[in-house]
């Protein structure tokens, strides 16, 4: 069972399609009781970094992820889900991540547009379980105008006027920049690799 953490402003439901899609038994839940009781979850992210941990923090969210987390079990964040493993961002001054990982998340600057919204390539770093059977270069959907720093973690990385963690890997810890919920089959794929972790 999969367990999808819903704190009022994840793409609930394109996650829901895509497990579904993939015949995966899943549960949705906002309760920590719930989320301690998981044996594997996923985080979706979208929106303002501030207004996703206060909700976490409103919700008594905070310790059971990174209790679950801690435990050894499969964790997947996306997008600001990837985000919110650092211990701060830009977008938020003053509000704390879950600082599982350390290092600040980072606003784009530069000519080009923001934010980073459409399709762009991974360039994987090593070996990866969540890219396993991709081939060199996918490509998957963006949209976010922050960025999280390369770090040990990072298994594949997006270039787009600054080179960033598009995908982190480190134990049982996975997370992606991407949205793989809109990335075709390449996210289905990247889904089907984390369920069979």
């Amino acid at each position: 069972m999969t367990t999808i953490v819903n704190y009022g402003a994840g793409n609930i439901r394109s996650v829901e399609n895509t497990l579904a899609e993939l015949g995966a038994q899943y549960e949705v839940t906002d309760q920590p009781d719930v989320v301690l009781r998981a044996t594997k979850i996923i985080l979706p992210g979208v929106g303002h970094f501030g207004q996703m941990m206060q909700a976490i923090d409103k919700l008594g969210l905070r310790g059971p992820l990174c209790e679950k987390i801690a435990s050894g079990i499969s964790f997947l964040g996306i997008c600001v889900g990837l985000q919110c493993l650092f211990e701060k961002s830009e977008e938020a001054p003053g509000e704390c991540g879950l600082g599982i990982l350390a290092g600040e998340v980072k606003r784009f600057v530069g000519q080009a547009r923001i934010p980073h919204m459409g399709w762009n390539s991974l360039e994987q770093r090593r070996p990866t379980r969540l890219l396993k059977g991709l081939g060199e270069g996918p490509f998957t959907y963006f949209a976010h105008s922050y960025y999280a720093p390369v770090i040990s973690a990072t298994a594949a990385t997006c270039t787009y006027m600054h080179t960033y963690s598009a995908v982190l890997e480190q134990a049982n810890l996975h997370a992606v920049q991407f949205h793989p919920e809109k990335s075709g089959p390449v996210g289905l794929k990247v889904i089907k690799n984390f369920l069979e972790i």
